[in-house]
């Protein structure tokens, strides 16, 4: 899904479901993140695949790591900025570490099911996932998360603004 708001309807509705547990700005940033490289390659002109070493885990992973480090470094304005949105959270800069993971993960599974250029396991040109599901169901997956997590997100807002 080259740099479509699909990502972010999985991003928000497990970011918010398990809130408690990983850093929701570092998944929501994982999740859209990876889509930086086909954006690159459509509108540089860039003699490089759509999807390319990011939609690999062995590529993804080094961004997880680069994310992890910069969300780590920025975590502090990011709690402010979060706290707007009555999304505070007090979780360890440890916990970016296995959301950056596993946003970025999520990603590339949910690319995989769709896309024949993707190599999930590169530098093993196969993919497990390709056509598991179909364009219609992946994409209605996430728009169903993507109201969901609007309706947790509402939860969350309405619950602690009474509780305020």
């Amino acid at each position: 899904m080259p740099f479509t708001p699909f990502h972010f309807g999985p991003a928000l509705f497990f970011g918010l479901l398990f809130f408690r547990k990983i850093h929701f700005p570092a998944f929501l940033m994982a999740n859209i993140i990876v889509d930086m490289e086909p954006f690159l390659v459509l509108f540089s002109g860039l003699d490089y695949p759509l999807h390319g070493h990011l939609h690999s885990f062995s590529g993804g992973s080094i961004a997880a790591i680069l994310l992890y480090l910069v969300m780590g470094r920025l975590d502090g304005n990011i709690r402010k900025f979060m706290a707007i949105f009555k999304l505070e959270q007090d979780l360890p800069l440890k916990s970016i570490w296995l959301t950056s993971f596993s946003g970025i993960y999520l990603h590339i599974i949910l690319d995989s099911f769709l896309y024949t250029d993707i190599k999930p396991f590169y530098p093993f040109v196969f993919n497990p996932f390709y056509a598991y599901f179909s364009m219609f169901q992946v994409y209605l997956f996430c728009i169903l998360l993507f109201i969901s997590g609007i309706g947790l997100y509402v939860d969350k807002y309405t619950r602690e603004g009474t509780s305020s």
